[in-house]
């Protein structure tokens, strides 16, 4: 039988066909953030807090939020019961007036003095009329109508659903509500002993079931719903002003005209409060709109803001262990919407896959740190861009063209991991082919065996010395960015293309070190005084001298002139206006790098004179060249003048 199909709109959260993560763009901002000098924990908190080019961050989230809050509240007011006991009540009096005035005897002149002396206070008149004897019938019920409406509101303030139940309610009905919560009392009372209460618990539901139409499964999930309402239920009162929490307690004791259901509720608030004290009973809200609320519907409206208030502590992400697997969908979507499901998820597909793939790792302190993966990513990022520079700017070629690492012999070799020569593709589809006919058409159409790559000439070698200037004028001017990216394109070109060539950074402020490029992509930048070149050119040295065999590299970027040198001892001198020893001493080390045969380049940021004089005696006494490129092309400079002096040999 064939099968058949139906297809429908996709309801189970994120769209299945929507494309993948993108992962580079994530870190590429992380790697943006991180040469700027924050670690990679805050660029990654600020990556999930701006989010990406098909998710909104968690900032956005959170500012929709307190939109919503904040509509919430100037939309609404809380003194809708109270009005309406008033509207009410005004007919009711107006009802048994009308009633009276028809009526010529002292009686009934004596029930309209009784009428005018009524206290001021809605509560207060619903007190002196609760055993009023009506003269006429319509205010008789609209009276009743004031009792019912309290019951059905402090009820539903509660027990969610319970207005819809207690729409007509008869003294029966009163009495099994009264039931309800004495056993329901004593249900809290048994568990806050300790007592074993699942037998109490199931018997209680099959009597009172009706009222829970949520359905808890255990006595923790009936807790937690009442609590969560009867919290919200304070701080509803607690919004209000004391004039109308007093109000509003003495108006529910006339709930269904019977006092001991307010006394019950009362007594269930206390014990709640008791086996949920982390609830928030505290809190507050202002309220300042012209739609008034009842009380369930003002007790709806605070847990909706309590549901708010948590949900924003969730996105802040600011408390310890905090996780974005920590956000409640559910309650997101109910606030924001299925988009924002979706898009928090994606954040949270971001923070997962980052780490999964390894381009995070957690250092031994408990630090994030980028991983070497990660690094080639944003290598390959900043060579890809420094390329399209040196197309646009000087008609260069791709770097990874047929013969970069020599010209063609003629001849081919099997294929081994690293090779980065073309391949031949004759010589391996006549090995896969031969190789078929032996073993049987079942075997693979192409075996990584088979595989044939053209041989070249042999380059020279190169030992490349990439020295960076790390003074404060670096951050100060903005070149900080532009100098680790070029640093990082610089080392991946040698890094794939020409892996035999021997790469070393090396920074120099105040002093100078040897580092690697994870450590220069995350150096911070550091107040310090002095541009020590003396000692970095030292360094380039020693590195040459490790590599006798290779041609030896030395490219500079600074934007100042020396103001430090290294004495015999170890320790920095620096001076500004740099003295005529520390200028001597540093040309005396690029006197010792051109008796190397070294290639010396230097890359000069800015406009200031005296640089300018200084590195035109350095290219004099080393046979070097000078750069000057702003900061955005300075990338395209270093990598363009490498290559150069790789084609020159």
């Amino acid at each position: 039988m064939s099968s058949r199909y139906r297809y429908s709109a996709w309801h189970g959260g994120p769209d299945p066909l929507q494309p993948p993560v993108d992962l580079r763009e994530a870190l590429d901002q992380i790697g943006r953030d991180v040469m700027e000098g924050a670690s990679p924990r805050s660029a990654l908190e600020e990556l999930l807090r701006t989010g990406t080019r098909d998710s909104s961050g968690l900032d956005d989230l959170t500012r929709r939020l307190w939109q919503r809050r904040s509509q919430l509240q100037r939309r609404h007011r809380l003194d809708g019961t109270l009005s309406e006991v008033r509207r009410l009540l005004d007919r009711a009096l107006e009802q048994e007036r009308l009633a009276l005035s028809a009526d010529t005897t002292e009686d009934a002149r004596f029930r309209e003095l009784q009428l005018s002396a009524l206290p001021p206070d809605a509560a207060g008149q619903v007190n002196e009329l609760a055993e009023y004897d009506w003269r006429s019938s319509e205010a008789r019920e609209t009276f009743e109508e004031i009792r019912q409406m309290l019951g059905t509101e402090v009820l539903e303030q509660r027990f969610q659903g319970m207005k819809e139940a207690m729409q007509q309610v008869s003294p029966e009905d009163v009495e099994r509500v009264r039931e309800m919560l004495d056993d329901l009392s004593d249900l809290l009372a048994a568990h806050a002993r300790g007592d074993d209460v699942e037998q109490k618990f199931d018997d209680f539901m099959a009597r009172h079931g009706e009222f829970f139409p949520e359905n808890p499964r255990d006595v923790d999930e009936l807790i937690d719903a009442l609590a969560a309402r009867s919290a919200a239920a304070q701080r509803m009162m607690n919004s209000m002003s004391q004039q109308q929490r007093d109000e509003l307690m003495a108006l529910s004791q006339q709930a269904f005209g019977d006092p001991r259901i307010a006394q019950a509720l009362q007594q269930i608030d206390r014990q709640l409060q008791g086996l949920r004290p982390g609830e928030d009973w505290t809190g507050r809200a202002r309220f300042r709109g012209d739609q008034p609320m009842g009380l369930a519907e003002a007790t709806a409206a605070m847990a909706e803001l309590g549901e708010m208030d948590r949900l924003a502590e969730q996105l802040s992400q600011s408390y310890p262990g905090a996780s974005l697997e920590d956000i409640d969908l559910e309650a997101l979507e109910r606030q924001l919407g299925p988009q924002a499901v979706v898009d928090a998820q994606r954040l949270a597909d971001v923070e997962r896959q980052l780490r999964d793939q390894g381009l995070l790792q957690r250092a031994p302190d408990g630090s994030l740190r980028l991983s070497p993966r990660a690094l080639r990513r944003l290598g390959e990022t900043a060579l890809q861009a420094v390329i399209s520079q040196l197309k646009t700017r000087r008609g260069e070629r791709d770097t990874d063209r047929a013969g970069a690492a020599g010209e063609l012999t003629g001849t081919t070799r099997p294929w081994t991991y690293g090779d980065s020569e073309p391949w031949n593709a004759a010589r391996t589809v006549r090995k896969a082919v031969l190789r078929r006919a032996a073993e049987g058409p079942d075997s693979p159409m192409l075996d990584i065996g088979d595989l044939e790559v053209s041989e070249t000439e042999q380059r020279s070698r190169s030992a490349v010395v990439l020295c960076v200037d790390t003074s404060w004028s670096m951050v100060q001017d903005g070149r900080w960015v532009p100098m680790k990216r070029t640093a990082l394109a610089l080392h991946h070109l040698v890094a794939t293309r020409f892996r035999s060539d021997a790469l070393q950074l090396v920074t120099f402020g105040r002093y100078a070190s040897t580092v690697d490029v994870g450590e220069l992509a995350a150096l911070e930048g550091v107040w310090e005084q002095g541009t020590n070149l003396h000692h970095a050119l030292l360094l380039a040295g020693r590195h040459l001298r490790r590599n006798p065999d290779a041609q030896p590299v030395v490219l500079v970027i600074t934007d100042g002139e020396p103001t430090a040198h290294l004495e015999p001892d170890g320790e920095a001198v620096f001076q500004y206006p740099p003295t005529p020893h520390t200028l001597g001493v540093t040309l005396s080390e690029v006197d010792v790098l051109q008796r190397l045969g070294t290639t010396l380049s230097v890359f000069m940021l800015g406009e200031d004179p005296r640089l300018e004089r200084f590195v035109e005696i350095v290219a004099q006494r080393g046979g070097g060249r000078v750069l000057a490129p702003d900061a955005d092309g300075l990338g395209a400079a270093v990598v363009g003048d490498y290559l150069r002096t790789k084609r020159r040999r």
